[in-house]
């Protein structure tokens, strides 16, 4: 048996050399594409960057809103199971509880509105699922930056 080759398939182009340049296209920060290095000890590859680039994007890791959803209170004698992957439980008394589940789609629904809004409310209504729960009701709210930007 022989050793894999780094040599490109035929008939396939070489991938690109992995650079700050590139990292920025992936929508990577340079203080995020330094972290790729330091986490790895080495350059990523390019499907490393890609793998990277995806986890840290806005649609997975909240980059923009992050701080904010940072600010709401997220424990207290009445919370059953606080945020995570799934969706919250909050004891309302008398041996019921109610589960509620918010989703923030904004890349995706700043790409293709309605496909957007549609993937965050399957998320929420997977999540509550998850948790045991049935929905009762269903809310989709929009909202939009500053009116005074040039992509509002």
């Amino acid at each position: 048996m022989t050793a894999p080759s780094n040599a490109p398939a035929p008939n396939l182009p070489a991938e690109p050399e992995v650079t700050q340049a590139l990292a920025a296209e992936f929508g990577l920060t340079a203080d995020e594409f330094a972290l790729t290095q330091q986490i790895m000890g080495r350059m990523p590859t390019l499907t490393e960057l890609g793998i990277f680039s995806v986890m840290w994007s806005e649609h997975c890791s909240y980059k923009s809103s992050r701080r904010w959803l940072k600010q709401l209170p997220t424990t207290a004698p009445w919370v059953i199971c606080g945020p995570g992957e799934n969706a919250g439980v909050i004891d309302i008394g008398d041996g019921q509880a109610a589960i509620f589940k918010m989703e923030s789609h904004n890349h995706p629904s700043f790409i293709e509105p309605y496909q957007g809004a549609a993937t965050g409310v399957g998320g929420i209504l997977r999540d509550v699922f998850t948790m045991g729960a049935r929905p009762v009701a269903n809310m989709n709210a929009l909202r939009f930056g500053s009116p005074d930007h040039a992509k509002t």
